[in-house]
């Protein structure tokens, strides 16, 4: 599959942990490196790239001299991330997080020995701009602290580290076991001008520690041409981040099978929503490609509605309507004006301007080119978008959220929208890039926005043109079960056109359109069994060979189609099929309970962007229905 990777090849996903403070999403390395970073929004230009290319693409190393990393895990029910390095003279414990919902974007990173001595060593490589910026860098004065920091900056954009100072990488040396106060001014030692005027391409240090002795590194985001905030306190930050990240969690039962699992794909859901809009990321990756070497890869820093649409309907069952709320005043600001103005995907704000294009400076994750920032799907017509918006907005009535003066209007605008585009071709839930068609499951979608529309009025008392729902509901069930569904096979198909099956069908039981063990649902099941199930029991979306969705080349398993199959079997009585599968896909996530868009079972590696808020929701349903199954 795919062209030869190259000789260089980029950290396994699997080795990658998610940091958050609910505004952007970095990835660490196992072997301590923030590979990625974007500040100070999931969208914005990303100020290490390592990720999609090389170190000298932009990174943050910290590591223990001649260590390896034994043990990491995040400090229970948080994203605070502890990394645990042992070396032949020592012990060291580092900490990474980011301070949730702060007035400031800012990456702490603490060290502490805790046996023996260490010394820790750093390589910073500040690339702003996707790499496309180098920074100026220089020594400044840190107001009312009598310490000085490192300010970097290029363009619109500054960031500032506060702690032990680094120095450009030809200058650095191993700093002498001396005493603790000693040491740091050592650390700190240079000529005044070392910054001055200079382009810093690296900045390292050393730093001798000793058991019980710690350091604080803290870098700050800022708009360059404004003063640089003052840096946080690394301790109030720690247990004000531990005190935010427990108290949400506390929420969550996770005294049965699977639940903290659960727990932690809810968290990443969380982790994935702006605290500022509540806009939810579907990924804070671009183009970590769904075929190792291939050209399928996207940019997920964006809302899509579908994706933020499945999060709320899984967040509501988990009781978190306050989330849900927050993202129907994102959907209420993003959506506004005319129906037709409606799109399928926003920037983190409800920004509509998303224009793809590629980076060609970046070789990719393994080569796999283009690397894209944008994205071109945001201009295409998909029918199944307003059916999943209006399947959320009545799980927030159904759990007992009313409607506001606004939100109402907005469920008939968006039935309106329905009814402009009805019989227009779509490119489907999967974004194809061929031509348009009548999907089935985009028809459903349509169907069951105007059943929840009708629903609205029926059962909670809204208002609308219930009998012209009623009808476009009902000849869209008359023409799918004719154009969409093949008597023969008792399957329902990919498209009227075709005779394919898609996993997306597998959401038919979900809008209500059929039941889960309804015969045609069943004979559809077998058949995406028959032609979509991989020797390793993964599920495929689509056959890629049929060319219908226009992209060359091929793509690893989906994981939230199996994900979907799961929670067919364990809703048609298939109990023990879907706890196996479960079991196989919960195998798929790294240590840290983190999945990917996609798996490479061959390699037994993610793939596809990373972490996927897609992927952590599909766990969460097929978890939940083989509980409701078993109970």
């Amino acid at each position: 599959m795919g062209d030869p990777v190259p000789e260089h090849t980029s950290t396994p996903l699997e080795d990658y942990a998610l940091l958050s403070d609910l505004h952007t999403g970095p990835l660490v390395s196992r072997d301590g490196s923030v590979d990625w970073l974007c500040f100070p929004r999931f969208d914005s230009p990303s100020v290490f790239s390592a990720l999609l290319g090389t170190p000298e693409d932009g990174r943050w190393r910290i590591a223990a001299v001649d260590g390896e990393v034994v043990h990491r895990r995040y400090l229970p029910s948080t994203f605070v991330l502890e990394t645990t390095w042992r070396t032949p003279t020592g012990t060291l414990v580092v900490i990474d997080f980011l301070p949730p919902a702060s007035d400031q974007a800012d990456l702490i990173r603490r060290v502490e020995c805790t046996q023996g001595q260490v010394q820790v060593e750093h390589d910073l490589r500040i690339r702003f701009d996707y790499a496309r910026a180098r920074p100026w860098t220089r020594r400044v004065d840190l107001e009312d602290t009598g310490t000085c920091g490192l300010l970097s900056v290029a363009g619109p954009d500054g960031l500032l580290l506060s702690g032990p100072l680094l120095h450009p990488h030809e200058e650095q040396q191993v700093q002498p076991q001396t005493g603790m106060e000693e040491r740091h001014e050592a650390s700190s030692a240079g000529h005044p001008d070392d910054y001055q005027g200079a382009v810093a391409d690296r900045l390292t240090g050393v730093f001798p520690l000793s058991e019980g002795e710690t350091l604080d590194w803290v870098l700050t985001w800022h708009l360059s041409h404004e003063y640089p905030p003052r840096p946080e306190d690394p301790q109030q930050a720690l247990e004000r981040t531990l005190r935010y990240w427990r108290e949400w969690s506390a929420r969550v039962d996770t005294e049965h099978e699977h639940g903290r699992t659960v727990l932690r794909s809810l968290l990443v859901l969380r982790a994935l929503t702006n605290s500022g809009t509540g806009g939810i990321v579907a990924a804070p990756t671009t183009s970590l490609p769904e075929e190792f070497g291939g050209v399928r890869n996207w940019d997920y820093r964006y809302t899509w509605l579908r994706d933020a649409a499945l999060t709320i309907e899984t967040l509501v069952a988990h009781d978190f309507t306050d989330g849900a709320l927050h993202w129907r005043g994102w959907l209420l600001r993003a959506v506004a004006g005319h129906p037709d103005d409606l799109q399928i995907m926003y920037g983190v704000a409800g920004e509509r301007e998303l224009d793809e294009r590629r980076l060609e400076h970046l070789p990719g994750y393994e080569g796999s080119v283009p690397v894209r920032i944008g994205n071109g799907a945001v201009g295409q017509y998909q029918a199944d978008v307003v059916g999943e918006v209006m399947l959320a907005l009545a799980a927030l009535r159904d759990a007992g959220i009313e409607e506001d003066e606004y939100s109402g209007g907005l469920q008939k605008n968006l039935l309106r929208f329905c009814e402009d585009h009805y019989d227009r071709r779509g490119h489907g839930i999967w974004e194809m890039r061929g031509e348009p068609a009548f999907f089935v499951h985009g028809r459903a979608m349509m169907w069951a926005a105007f059943d929840q529309g009708i629903r609205a009025v029926e059962v909670h008392g809204s208002d609308g043109p219930v009998e012209r729902w009623r009808v476009l509901r009902d000849r869209l069930r008359a023409e799918i079960l004719e154009h969409g569904f093949d008597e023969g096979r008792n399957t329902f198909t990919q498209t009227y056109a075709n005779t394919e099956v898609d996993a997306s069908l597998l959401q038919l039981p979900h809008t209500g359109f059929v039941a889960y063990d309804d015969p045609r649902m069943l004979g559809t099941v077998a058949r995406i069994e028959e032609e979509l199930l991989d020797e390793h029991g993964l599920l495929r979306r689509y056959r890629t060979s049929s060319g219908l969705d226009g992209l060359a080349g091929d793509e690893y398993p989906f994981l939230i189609c199996s994900f979907w199959l799961v929670e067919q079997y364990a809703c048609s009585g298939r109990g023990e099929d879907a706890r196996t599968l479960l079991e196989r896909l919960t195998g798929c996530a790294n240590d840290l309970g983190l999945l990917a868009e996609e798996y490479d079972p061959e390699r037994g590696r993610l793939a596809g962007n990373f972490p996927q808020a897609f992927s952590h929701l599909g766990f969460i349903r097929a978890a939940d229905a083989l509980a409701r199954a078993s109970s």
